[in-house]
């Protein structure tokens, strides 16, 4: 026989540290039916008849937020066979108003009595018996962090569920009832100051602070938020901190180090390294076991690449996570959304989105999980579908390329700074907009409360994390995966490659046989010439620039290298051979050329995966500037690339966090129709610019 135990509690009381000690790895988050609130559901790793439930933090059952609602219905409804309803023990009159509440729907109820460590080091003193014949439930001390009192809590939930004990009936109950009849007054008002009169009696009965306490002498975290969120420091501070996490997540030359990577970047190019081995070593097997070129394609590049790029991110998104989750348990996010929310707030976000929107200019994937901080719908909404408009570091190849191509005698830096400033503006817009439009209803109030600066233990930073790579390998990578694989066959395969022509033109030509095709000649390249058209008022009307747009979407960093492959007569064996020419053995070798001796292979890698990436070239793609004729036209191509549909990986990501794909589908139409409408705004004021 199994029972369900349901954890309630305030934000901040400890709830999620008792749910982990509780479940240990023993748990998965879905959805509750309708909304985009986690439920996080897990079994007690020491009874597995106890199923355990963590419903979303509230200060009340009052049915106003989401979370709110969940919380009520669900303890109303489908009826639990306990609620353990943990109370922050240091704000014990606040916290045992949900207490009460709870009580009174008459669902078997277990208080728990959390940071009682806290409690011991203010002096307070707290009558644990006396409390629990008052209220008529088990009143069970705890510590969450450190797994104290758990054993005897768990003891207290199953006497409770054997015996069936319900809360008792108390006198204050029947005056509430009362307050719903009352002549006078808001009936909500009455109540509430029902319960905290009856608390407040309570407590005074049980509870004794020191004289300190009562006179609320400043404790360690009082004078900690006098520095750290004081007028003139706080931002300075954040900013430190803010610069380490990106450092230590992305950042090449760690703490100003030059080729000193990061643990996020050390740890990617292990598993980058790792997961090349593999790969060529697969390659290898099916190229000894007589695989043909379309199945060492199909499973060296599209689905070993895309295996690849979701491992690639895991790294990344881990360094950021051990990150956020310590800053996050230890208090101090509560403290950066504070400082932040009068700046933001004017945008119609909450002073939380500042963390998203910055890591995205290092990398979207991380940057859009990130969202997961945001308790507002509205906010975590608006965020994640902003977060795609800033300049991540896979954007950067392409506006390298570009400037120095078509602004080779202009001041290159202004050029690359205002692309900078084009990505702030219109996520400031675009946030404004969808406030005014989609969330002109919706009020995000501001309700947080500062909790005390504590420690995170190893154990819970290990929980979150393992959670949050759990989640993105599972959900993320299956459309990573899946896109890779599609858009690799489009840019592989023609008609010619069922009907035989391929093959033949091949043998024809003297060359082996093969079914597949070059990229201009795809099914891809085919799209590009339908949805061209498209892009004619942008300036960039070719089929070649807008299979760029389409091959961005499974890297960023890819437009460069199929501009590359699509204008190969830019880059063929004489220009390479020209370009090179001039280089010693010595530059070569620094190139990556095996003892610096040119060969066209290796020449053709450096320069589409490294020059171009860079903007080395300034003569480079002569062809291009067919296609894309203007300096506004280029320039509209790069804000159109910098704004439009993210890569796959953060499109997964994107799906991860609004969790359905019609909120994703609707993200992605909101993220291209901004995307046209500024490229369109360029390519037609920017004449009077360049």
């Amino acid at each position: 026989m199994s029972y369900t135990i349901a954890l309630a509690g305030n934000p901040n009381c400890g709830k999620t540290s008792l749910f982990n000690e509780l479940t240990g790895s023993k748990q998965h988050v879905g959805n509750w039916p309708g909304v985009t609130v986690d439920k996080k559901e897990g079994v007690y790793r020491k009874d597995s008849q106890y199923k355990i439930l963590d419903l979303p933090g509230t200060y009340s059952l009052s049915p106003y937020s989401a979370e709110e609602v969940i919380a009520r219905d669900y303890i109303v409804k489908e009826k639990p066979d306990c609620v353990v309803d943990i109370v922050d023990a240091t704000c014990i009159e606040r916290n045992l108003y949900l207490s009460l509440q709870i009580m009174e729907t008459g669902a078997p109820t277990v208080i728990a009595l959390n940071m009682m460590d806290e409690v011991e080091k203010r002096g307070i003193k707290i009558d644990v018996a006396g409390l629990s014949q008052e209220l008529g439930v088990a009143v069970v001390p705890i510590v969450a962090r450190s797994g104290k009192g758990i054993p005897e809590l768990m003891a207290a939930v199953a006497d409770t569920v054997s015996s069936g004990r319900k809360p008792a009936q108390l006198d204050v109950y029947k005056k509430i009832a009362a307050a719903d009849s009352a002549a006078s007054g808001d009936p909500e008002e009455v109540k509430a100051d029902l319960r905290y009169t009856f608390i407040g009696e309570i407590t005074g009965r049980h509870v004794v602070k020191p004289l300190e306490e009562a006179f609320a002498v400043e404790t360690t975290s009082d004078k900690m938020d006098k520095v750290l969120t004081n007028r003139w420091l706080a931002l300075p501070i954040f900013a430190v901190v803010v610069y380490l996490i990106f450092a230590c997540t992305f950042s090449e030359n760690f703490l100003f180090v030059p080729g000193l990577p990061s643990p996020g970047v050390w740890l990617a190019g292990l598993v980058e390294g790792a997961w090349g081995w593999i790969t060529d070593l697969m390659a290898g097997g099916l190229e000894s076991a007589g695989a043909g070129d379309w199945a060492m394609g199909l499973v060296v590049d599209g689905i070993l690449g895309g295996i690849g790029a979701v491992l690639g991110f895991l790294p990344l998104v881990l360094v950021l996570y051990v990150l956020m989750s310590f800053l996050e348990d230890s208090g101090y996010m509560a403290r950066v959304a504070f400082v932040m929310d009068r700046i933001f707030r004017r945008f119609g976000l909450s002073g939380r989105s500042f963390i998203p929107l910055l890591m995205g200019f290092g990398c979207g994937v991380p940057a859009i999980m990130a969202t997961r901080t945001l308790e507002s719908e509205k906010d975590r909404k608006i965020t994640t579908i902003i977060t795609a408009f800033m300049p991540c570091g896979a954007k950067l190849p392409i506006f390298a390329m570009f400037v120095s191509t078509f602004f080779a005698g202009t001041n290159q830096t202004l050029v690359m700074f205002s692309i900078y400033v084009v990505s702030i503006v219109t996520a400031i817009v675009v946030s404004l907009i969808l406030n005014v439009v989609v969330y002109k209803s919706v009020v995000s109030n501001f309700l947080m409360e500062l909790p005390q600066y504590r420690l995170p233990t190893l154990r819970s930073v290990a929980i979150h994390c393992g959670e949050k790579l759990k989640g993105f390998a599972q959900k993320a990578g299956s459309v990573i995966l899946i896109s890779t694989i599609v858009l690799w066959l489009l840019s592989n395969f023609n008609l010619g490659s069922f009907n035989g022509s391929n093959r033949a033109a091949a043998e024809a030509a003297g060359e082996e046989p093969t079914v597949m095709c070059a990229m201009n000649d795809s099914f891809l390249a085919s799209m590009g010439g339908v949805i061209a058209p498209v892009f004619k008022p942008l300036g960039f009307g070719a089929w070649r620039p807008a299979v760029g747009v389409v091959t961005g979407w499974i890297a960023k960093e890819m437009v460069v290298v199929t501009f590359a492959q699509l204008y190969e007569e830019d880059v063929s064996p004489a220009y390479l051979e020209s370009y090179f020419g001039g280089m010693s053995a010595q530059e070569l070798e620094e190139l990556g050329f095996e003892g610096g001796v040119y060969d066209y292979d290796t020449a053709f890698g450096v320069y589409s995966e490294g020059i171009l990436f860079e903007g080395g070239d300034e003569n480079a793609l002569a062809t291009m500037k067919q296609d894309i004729r203007s300096p506004q036209a280029a320039y509209a191509y790069m804000i159109f690339n910098l704004l439009c549909m993210p890569c796959f990986a953060a499109v997964g990501a994107m799906k991860r966090e609004l969790k359905t794909w019609k909120s994703t589908g609707a993200a992605i139409g909101i993220q291209m129709l901004t995307a046209y409408v500024v490229a369109l705004l360029v390519n037609l004021i920017g004449g009077l610019i360049f």
